[in-house]
């Protein structure tokens, strides 16, 4: 029998990818196929994280909040230098504004969903972009890694 997912073992599963992506420089056009490079999607540690963070869908303490639909939580505080936060969701979220970039990892949930157009996989923002991020025809679970743990959002 294995044991549950607790949020302490997912940071620890969390922290070479937060090590790693370090590296990783947001305002670099080549930071999507970085991030591959790092970690390959199809390969074995983010096949690992994926099925981690979708069997703590129904945790407690992975999206322990919930607004318009769009269930969210905070996953780690500080790893590594990143603030770590997941995100399932099927629609546009809230306006937000990345000071030191974002890097995003998307995992299908149902449908074939797209991510601000792009598909399942890493997702790259440069130092302070903005947007207002859109999942459409289907659902998604995002990890959301923050240099500095740095977001700002808009007023609604």
């Amino acid at each position: 029998m294995t044991s549950p997912m607790t949020k302490e073992l997912f940071q620890v599963v969390l922290l070479p990818f937060a090590q790693l992506l370090r590296a990783v420089d947001c305002d670099n056009k080549d930071a999507r196929a970085h991030c591959e490079r790092l970690f390959p999607f199809a390969g074995q540690a983010v096949t690992q994280l994926r099925e981690a963070a979708m069997a703590a869908i129904a945790s407690d303490w992975l999206l322990p909040k919930e607004n318009a639909g769009i269930r969210f939580g905070r996953v780690a505080k500080d790893i590594a230098g990143f603030s770590v936060d997941a995100v399932l969701m099927d629609k546009p979220g809230p306006k937000h504004r990345h000071p030191n970039g974002e890097i995003d990892l998307c995992f299908a949930r149902s449908g074939t969903p797209r991510f601000d157009g792009m598909p399942e996989g890493w997702v790259v923002y440069g130092k302070g972009s903005v947007h207002v991020p859109t999942v459409r025809d289907g659902e998604m679970l995002i990890l959301y890694f923050l240099p500095a743990g740095a977001i700002e959002f808009f007023p609604a």
